[in-house]
């Protein structure tokens, strides 16, 4: 038999902002995010969609029709991405499967132009979803991504994930099969998770040229060799 809880369903996350030192959350709007959103879909990534189940998408009336389908749902729940340095949207990421009843919930749907891939925002993003997870009550966080999709599943072990298997044959993605690698962060997990994230990040705002010279995965094998 399972561990017995004393729990409650935990609030569904809502659309507000949220703000980083580098970037910053807003519910996604095509209205205002739109061109900024497509000229970073187009920014130079030729294998930005590789992996999603939509996109190329063929011009920016396409792009607007299917952002309009976005913003209209609540699970999943898009976010745009603002670089807060440039002021320009560079990104989209999302809640999806939210279960309050369970306190699961997943953070997917995410793509970075250019821009943004590998910065010091891209990782503050994903900080900033955990961390309002995490405060809402849920107790796992999933990451899920083809299992072929080699810079999917790097970045999920970066950021803390701990990788649980592979489901076979477990989607068709554009005409193609798909097994899908399931990694996932618990709330006990977190503490420490945070804990490196913010050294991380502090280190790299204090640092005269904006780099971190301990990695987040060095820095959590440092805070668990203080355990």
């Amino acid at each position: 038999m399972g561990q017995p809880l004393d729990w409650r369903p935990v609030p569904l996350p809502s659309a507000e902002n949220c703000e980083g030192r580098c970037v910053r959350l807003e519910a996604l709007d095509p209205e205002r995010h739109g061109a900024a959103l497509y000229a970073a879909a187009c920014s130079g990534d030729p294998h930005l969609w590789d992996y999603m189940a939509y996109g190329p998408f063929a011009d920016a009336q396409a792009f607007g029709e299917w952002l309009q389908r976005q913003a209209a749902s609540s699970d999943p729940l898009f976010f745009a991405l603002v670089d807060k340095h440039s002021g320009c949207t560079c990104g989209m990421a999302a809640y999806l499967r939210i279960t309050p009843e369970h306190g699961v919930i997943e953070i997917g749907h995410i793509w970075f132009g250019a821009s943004l891939q590998r910065s010091t925002a891209a990782t503050e993003a994903i900080y900033l979803l955990a961390r309002r997870a995490f405060e809402l009550g849920y107790r796992r966080l999933e990451w899920k991504c083809d299992a072929l999709n080699r810079r999917s599943r790097r970045a999920a072990e970066r950021f803390g994930f701990c990788f649980e298997g592979v489901f076979r044959q477990h989607l068709v993605v554009k005409g193609r099969n798909r097994d899908t690698a399931w990694f996932a962060m618990l709330d006990c997990d977190w503490p420490q998770r945070q804990a490196a994230f913010e050294a991380w990040l502090q280190a790299v705002a204090e640092s005269a040229d904006g780099r971190q010279p301990q990695t987040l995965a060095e820095l959590r094998g440092t805070l668990t060799a203080q355990d």
